[in-house]
């Protein structure tokens, strides 16, 4: 069968889709032989097979394990299609294939252990007691072959551990691979991969800290009295000599001993950065050694990883088949994580701050903090290999000095640990660098990387300042013009790229003493960017741009705008950005600096080429979401700025923009959408949602029969939204000339033509994200059309959101189609609940399915007029006092289980929540009074809870919070002693506690009230609240 299988699985890993097809669908028709597995594992375990087959097995056999070894796994089918017998050969198959002395490829053992350990996480301990006390017993003796297939698999088998195995192995493992960790005669490779297996041990353990808190503290507290001495030593110890590349290339024992080294070391970082996270006050002790070591051995290593990456270019970010990092660069990332995570923990700063006291006035150029600035800012230069990136690809640049690349290099970590000190220390470290960076100008041997990496965190730390709404002295601002000068009249077009940056950083921190030299810097930056032969320093001037537009005051900007507007446009029309790849950093820049531009004085736009500009861009977007949102906002800020200015701006604005709009949006065939259309549909939102009442003469003729056409024609996710909100604008903006639009082509009426886009998108073929605003239009048309206008569509209308609103489950559609019900009741709630309870939905009433849907979402609406009309709406039902809507039966409170444990998600899954039953208009009172506490500012189930739980005076640094900005990973926390579980706690402060005080619906909550009170039978109403509600209307409503 072995040989049949190998065919087999040759044939999954054919070009051909029909040949890959087949040979899967086999594959899976043999999962009923009981051969299968054991012949998977067979060829697994062969030499003979080749080594993409042999791994292609183990993957299959992979894919039978999850779905018909065990109901355990997630993955499980419902069969399980091997005996006991077979799993049990099975397994001791695989595991000797992991584990076994025999040399074979990595890749192979790697994949089996994937394997073992997930049929473990299934048989473990039950099935397969023997697992790990086998591994226990192979590590201290084995081989270095067996010894790295057992710590891969005991390191797998720790990940797929339940809290309640780990507690029972979790001493014996650490034991066992502490006593590998401290073997010299190991590989370091190997001793790396055991200090990985036990940072691999605080995930489960920070899940039993849920439930045992003081247990698990104390457990790591033990565990890692004999790790620490020798990761501080290991961290102290001195990396062998640096390989050359020929040693590299080589695999030499030079080498080896050297990624060894760094692996070990970068273990030991995660593991810190690992206990940090979960138990910090474990560390806080250790904290100032931690750091001088840290520190250290950044200032030791500086010069190997300058002449490796800063000045070479030698491969960084590696990592072997085990996962784990073994590359400098690497190590020098997490040592100035672990750095910048330091920093915060009391002991050093204290142990810091002595330091700098004793100083005194020289503590700026004398101290540790000049030594820590010079060692930073070695970190913070261009590695060779970004270099020549960013020379191939502006858009690399642009990624980091925008802070959007998903690549977090020592570049930028070092400069989060200056950030880091000046949220700390202030004013001298802008001091202090000072310094520092007048010795490195002044020094005729710096480079021009090192003199770029200073300005480089100049510009991030001045970036920092002026966020903070803080400015720097006019000295300062000063000194840093001179080396503004300096770099912006160098050749290399990197150093006058951060020039011209830092200027403009300048510029935002800087006082309004510098704005006028800042000027003169602006004047430069915008020539720059036709004029320098370099695309880096090009776009470096873009983005300063940004920076001159926010930290400029209006009357120095207001002279540019119409030049920089042109300049971009210039831009933009000399570079085709349909034809360049990955340009959208390029673009953010570009809309970002026009947004800029256009707000200092925005009816520029009717007068330049602004807008566009932006749709120019517009129609480059692609699939890019983000930057579709960017343009849209960019534009719905111009819109809304133009008609604040006046209707006869934005009748000129509509003018300029119509036509194109709606062009985007004359496509003849409904497959035919361009990436223009979604945005062009929410851009014409835009202008009709901001725009004047009424709207131009000519709007709904212009836009109206494109939207109709793009509504009725779509079920796009993207489009239908957008579309569905510009309609229903047009129609609350203008319902004169809405009502009285006439298609001439087709003889249709606007009110006709929108019944048909409403029945269109609550039609099942259109999901609730395509559907979330239809309701709104609905609304809309109920309200601005009446009853008599609708005629016998009315009844249709409300019949089919109903319907929809059955089987809604989305939040945002769910509340639009309520308010449908819910406008209409604040005028007419009689005829609303007769309307609900003749109507029938699949066999239930419609007063019962629209109640339900209704209480159950009520308090999570969001937007101030609707839950101002939700509130209004559910009153008047409420004072109907109608028995129909009491018999109706709704979800009541939430049942909480006195377990006095806090719910896991699977606990969650397997005891999913209950809640009592209750009637409607009980339901109702209590959706109002949680609305009026919520308008009261929402503070008193808040400071209710604080008080039940014995937290109100509860200082806020838990032992284990000492480093500040580490949020409790404990669970329950501060909760031992209250009587609460953190279930409870969290109900108390629910989403109530999100919304702000509105005294609106706090005075008209209050009125209803006192009224309600007036009413029979209304204090038996008010015993079926809870205590706390009752509460809440005694404090609120007298």
């Amino acid at each position: 069968m072995e040989q049949q299988l190998a065919q087999l699985l040759a044939d999954t890993q054919s070009p051909k889709l029909d040949t890959r097809k087949n040979a899967e669908n086999t594959l899976r028709q043999l999962y009923a032989n009981e051969l299968l597995p054991l012949s998977l594992a067979t060829i697994a375990s062969q030499s003979g097979f080749p080594v993409t087959i042999r791994q292609s097995a183990l993957l299959v056999l992979r894919k039978f394990v999850t779905e018909a070894w065990s109901p355990n796994l997630d993955g499980f089918m419902g069969e399980v299609l091997l005996s006991k017998a077979n799993k049990s050969l099975v397994r001791s198959t695989l595991l000797e294939l992991a584990t076994g002395n025999a040399i074979d490829e990595r890749k192979i053992k790697t994949t089996a252990s994937y394997v073992v350990s997930t049929i473990a996480s299934a048989d473990f301990p039950e099935e397969w007691p023997d697992l790990l006390p086998t591994l226990l017993q192979l590590i201290p003796t084995g081989s270095d072959v067996q010894l790295h297939g057992a710590l891969t698999v005991l390191r797998d088998l720790v990940g797929s551990c339940s809290e309640d195995q780990f507690i029972t192995v979790a001493r014996d493992i650490i034991t066992t691979v502490f006593n590998v960790a401290t073997q010299d005669n190991r590989k370091l490779t190997l001793r790396a991969l055991a200090i990985s297996v036990f940072k691999s041990c605080l995930d489960p353990l920070q899940i039993v800290m849920e439930e045992h808190r003081a247990e698990a503290k104390q457990f790591l507290d033990q565990a890692l009295q004999p790790w620490v001495p020798f990761f501080l030593a290991t961290m102290k110890a001195p990396l062998p000599p640096a390989p050359s590349e020929e040693e590299e290339i080589e695999d030499s024992v030079a080498y080896e001993q050297y990624r060894g080294a760094v692996a070990m070391k970068l273990q030991i970082v995660k593991t810190f950065m690992g206990v940090r996270d979960v138990l910090p006050a474990l560390l806080t002790p250790l904290s100032f050694d931690l750091f001088t070591t840290v520190f250290t051995e950044l200032s030791t290593i500086q010069s190997v990883y300058c002449d490796m990456y800063i000045e070479d270019e030698r491969q960084g970010r590696l990592e072997d088949a085990d996962n784990l990092p073994y590359t400098l660069d690497y190590l020098v990332l997490e040592d100035l994580d672990l750095v910048q995570s330091l920093l915060k923990a009391p002991p050093v700063r204290t142990g810091l701050e002595t330091q700098l006291k004793a100083a005194g006035d020289n503590a700026a150029t004398s101290s540790w903090l000049p030594e820590v600035l010079k060692v930073i800012i070695g970190y913070a230069q261009i590695t060779e290999e970004d270099k020549n990136l960013w020379d191939s690809d502006v858009n690399l640049f642009l990624s980091e000095e925008t802070s959007v690349t998903a690549m977090y290099t020592p570049r930028l970590c070092a400069a989060d640990v200056i950030l880091k000190l000046n949220e700390w220390l202030k004013d001298i470290v802008l001091s202090s660098l000072l310094h520092r960076i007048h010795s490195i100008y002044s020094d005729g041997t710096s480079t021009w990387k090192l003199k770029e990496a200073a300005l480089y965190i100049v510009n991030r730390l001045l970036t920092d300042i002026s966020q903070s709404d803080a400015t720097i002295p006019a000295a300062a601002s000063t000194a840093f013009d001179e080396f503004v000068h300096y770099c912006i009249s160098q050749e290399q077009p990197l150093l006058r790229s951060r020039g011209y940056l830092t200027a403009a950083s300048i510029a935002k921190a800087g006082d309004q003493g510098y704005h006028q030299r800042a000027v003169a810097f602006l004047d430069q930056t915008i020539k720059m960017i036709e004029s320098d032969d370099s695309e880096i320093v090009q776009v470096a001037c873009l983005r300063a741009l940004q920076d001159f537009l926010e930290g400029l005051p209006a009357e120095l900007l207001m002279p540019f705008q119409s030049r920089i507007i042109a300049t971009l446009s210039n831009y933009v029309n000399t570079h085709d950005f349909n034809q360049m790849l990955d340009s959208d950093e390029l673009k953010f820049v570009i809309v970002d600096t026009l947004r800029g531009a256009v707000i200092v004085q925005p009816s520029i736009v009717l007068d330049t080429t602004a807008i566009e500009l932006l749709f120019n861009i517009a129609g480059s977007t692609g699939t890019n979401l983000q930057l579709a949102t960017v343009i849209i906002d960019t534009f719905d800020e111009i819109v809304q700025n133009i008609a604040e200015a006046g209707s006869e701006k934005y009748s000129k604005l509509c003018e300029k923009v119509l036509p194109s709009l709606s062009g985007a949006l004359d496509i003849n065939t409904s497959a035919a959408y361009n990436s223009l259309a979604p945005i062009a549909a929410d851009l014409l939102r835009a202008l009709a949602e901001n725009g004047s009442e009424p709207l131009p003469q000519g709007f709904v003729a212009i836009a109206y029969p494109r939207l109709a056409h793009l509504l009725l024609n779509t079920t796009q996710q993207t489009i239908l939204p957008p579309a569905t909100l510009a309609v229903k604008f047009m129609l609350q903006n203008d319902p004169a000339q809405f009502l009285g639009y006439q298609n001439p082509q087709t003889g249709q009426g606007a009110l006709e033509t929108a019944l048909r886009i409403i029945d269109h998108v609550l039609g099942s073929s259109v999901d609730d994200v395509a559907a979330a605003e239809i309701g709104g239009l609905a609304a809309e048309l109920v309200e601005k059309a009446g009853a008599a206008q609708l005629g016998g569509f009315f009844d249709k209308l409300l019949t089919a959101v109903a319907q929809r609103l059955a089987t809604a489950e989305q939040p945002q559609i769910i509340q639009n189609l309520i308010l449908v019900f819910a406008r209409l009741s604040i005028a007419s709630p009689h005829e609303v609940i007769d309307f609900l309870a003749k109507m029938d939905i699949n066999g239930a009433s419609g007063l019962c399915v629209v109640l339900n849907k209704w209480l159950d979402n009520s308090t999570s609406f969001a937007g101030y007029e609707e839950i101002q009309q939700n509130v209004v709406a559910l009153t008047k039902v409420y004072l109907l006092n109608d028995p129909r809507v009491a018999q109706v039966q709704v979800k009541g409170d939430l049942i909480v289980q006195e377990t006095g444990r806090i719910k896991t998600r699977s606990q969650a899954k397997k005891n999913p929540d209950t809640y009592t039953i209750i009637p409607a208009n009980i339901k109702i009172l209590k959706v109002l009074v949680e609305e009026l506490n919520s308008s009261a500012g929402g503070n008193f189930s808040e400071e209710k809870a604080l008080a039940a739980a014995g937290l109100a005076d509860l200082e806020s640094g838990d032992e284990d919070d000492d480093w500040e900005d580490v949020e409790s990973t404990g669970g329950s926390g501060g909760l031992e002693g209250t009587g609460l579980t953190q279930q409870q706690l969290m109900g108390f402060l629910a989403d109530s506690s999100m919304r702000t005080a509105d005294d609106e619906s706090l005075n008209y909550l209050k009125g209803f009230f006192a009224e309600a009170a007036q009413k029979p039978g209304f204090q038996d109403m008010f015993n079926m609240l809870s205590p706390e509600e009752q509460n809440i209307l005694r404090t609120y409503a007298s």
